[in-house]
């Protein structure tokens, strides 16, 4: 199990929200390249990038900063990024700069034809990213909520050929309340390709039992308050789910 941290971006600053809300947010560094070259310093294989302000403008809006972070560990390794990624262009654009992954998330939604354009034009470098509540999926940042099913849409994004879906829980983001691993277990159980969980991871507790399901197809899980808040050792908890991997 590839645990990710996640570095949530909001006018160039790493934060962390509490169930997507703007203005709840968290600034948990100034210097989000510091913080991108701590975790890889503690064992991260991959990172996740939030750009928090382009997901609601639906548009990038921290890119210089993006760029700094890939200059300083994208190197070394993956780095995937979601928020304001609406056309063709911004995800050549991010993959020139040398993200290896981008998410789409709203988009996919609103407009399954770019989801399928960018698959093609883009094989092996899309991501998914499907929030959550009750089953239903959201969207613009979570604020609007609609009556998708997650697994019928995940279906449909897997005959595109995305390479795999982010799973977020969003009424457990942030809240460090643990991860639902039963509707990540349902979703990923649906699909062929591999699910990313994400949302609630607070303790090692949350650990052991995504690793106890990870051969459900549950590849790799995204945490962010918890390793910023201390209530998990980002270092400690990859060894044991290395572990527990095998």
């Amino acid at each position: 199990m590839l645990l990710i941290p996640a570095i949530d971006l909001k006018d160039g600053h790493c934060v962390r929200l509490k169930q997507g809300e703007m203005d709840n947010a968290t600034v948990f560094s100034e210097d989000p390249v510091a913080m991108a070259r701590h975790w890889v310093d503690a064992g991260a294989r991959r990172l996740h990038l939030v750009d928090l302000n382009g997901a609601f403008a639906g548009k990038p809006k921290n890119e210089p900063v993006i760029k700094a972070i890939v200059a300083e560990v994208g190197d070394e390794i993956p780095v995937q990024l979601g928020g304001g990624i609406r056309d063709l262009d911004i995800i050549e654009r991010y993959l020139d700069d040398g993200i290896s992954y981008v998410i789409v998330g709203t988009a996919a939604v609103k407009n399954p034809g770019f989801l399928q354009d960018a698959c093609t034009a883009f094989g092996g470098h899309i991501i998914v990213g499907l929030d959550a509540r009750d089953g239903k999926v959201a969207t613009d940042g979570w604020s609007k909520m609609t009556g998708h099913d997650v697994v019928d849409l995940a279906r449909k994004y897997e005959d595109y050929g995305v390479e795999g879906i982010i799973y977020t829980d969003i009424g457990r983001d942030g809240m460090l309340s643990g991860v639902n691993v039963e509707a990540t277990v349902k979703l990923a159980r649906a699909l062929r390709i591999p699910v990313i969980a994400s949302g609630g991871i607070a303790t090692m507790e949350d650990i052991d039992a995504l690793c106890a399901v990870e051969e459900e197809g549950i590849e790799a899980a995204i945490t962010g308050r918890a390793i910023y808040q201390g209530t998990l050792d980002f270092a400690a908890a990859q060894a044991r789910a290395d572990e527990l991997g095998g």
